[in-house]
């Protein structure tokens, strides 16, 4: 990639590591690293559009279904897509079909923009994803592989040491936390091309232990809040993101739109988004 590139509109597209959990904001919604990107670029770029489609939850075949058409229609100049992790941390797991469903994903997505952008996700340190690592692996393997064929670029965050500092990552232990999403930004943002603003991958602060009943205190609430539930949706089949759309999918429609900022003449951060619709086919 060309150092500063110029790119005037993004989609993302995936599940909840896209959508944003846990980057929580005041209001209750999400904000994550693909809206830090878009207010990064707009900043730059008059008239910038952006689309986030992301879901919860979402599997790959979910996200064929349900976000890759409708992101190819909007003829971007910058797609994202991450998917296929959820299905890795199944009990059961067809890895073949996940392959193939994001080969499928990818030969559609990118000759409808100008750049596809792919992801080896981040993988947290600790014991509890050792069991789903080959299949991880596996599907990162496969991405270096469609990128390769398709054109598209990969950031790598599952080699960043630092991305897999738990102290990067929630109390649930799946979503990143702020820091970490702000990070992933900074990546995506120097594999488009454009100049460096921090070493995203710059090492945390020397840890500090905590005391073994902190850690089991903290174990206890994991488990309670957050491994039970999830548990408990596996096994009957149900997923966080039932009934919701992504962020820029109009609920009662089901059509994508585009959002631009408020105020195109303001200097820095976008401070506000306005609807746009896409233009017709």
């Amino acid at each position: 990639m060309e150092i500063n590139a110029h790119h005037t509109s993004l989609v993302a597209l995936g599940d909840s590591f896209t959508e944003g959990m846990s980057d929580l904001l005041p209001d209750g919604g999400y904000r994550g690293w693909a809206d830090v990107l878009a207010e990064r670029v707009a900043a730059r770029t008059p008239g910038f559009r952006y689309a986030n489609l992301a879901v919860r939850g979402k599997l790959i075949g979910q996200i064929v279904d349900e976000q890759v058409d409708v992101a190819a229609g909007l003829g971007a100049d910058v797609i994202t897509l991450v998917g296929g992790l959820n299905d890795t941390l199944r009990p059961k797991c067809d890895m073949v079909r996940v392959r193939d469903l994001l080969e499928q994903a990818v030969e559609t997505l990118a000759p409808s923009c100008k750049q596809l952008v792919l992801m080896r996700s981040p993988g947290r340190q600790g014991p509890v994803l050792e069991r789903f690592r080959p299949r991880m692996e596996e599907l990162f393997s496969h991405v270096d592989d469609l990128a390769a064929r398709h054109g598209a670029a990969v950031v790598d965050l599952y080699g960043s040491t630092t991305l897999g500092d738990q102290r990067m990552w929630d109390v649930d232990r799946l979503h990143l936390t702020a820091e970490g999403h702000r990070r992933v930004a900074e990546a995506v943002w120097q594999t488009l091309g454009y100049a460096p603003q921090e070493d995203w991958q710059a090492p945390l602060s020397a840890a500090v232990r905590p005391s073994w009943s902190a850690r089991r205190i903290a174990d206890a609430r994991f488990a309670k809040q957050h491994l039970a539930p999830w548990i408990g949706r596996r096994l009957t089949g149900r997923s966080s993101g039932d009934g919701r759309t992504g962020a820029h999918v109009d609920p009662t429609t089901g059509r994508a739109f585009w959002v631009t900022p408020a105020d195109a003449t303001a200097p820095g951060p976008v401070q506000a988004w306005q609807r746009v619709e896409p233009d017709p086919a």
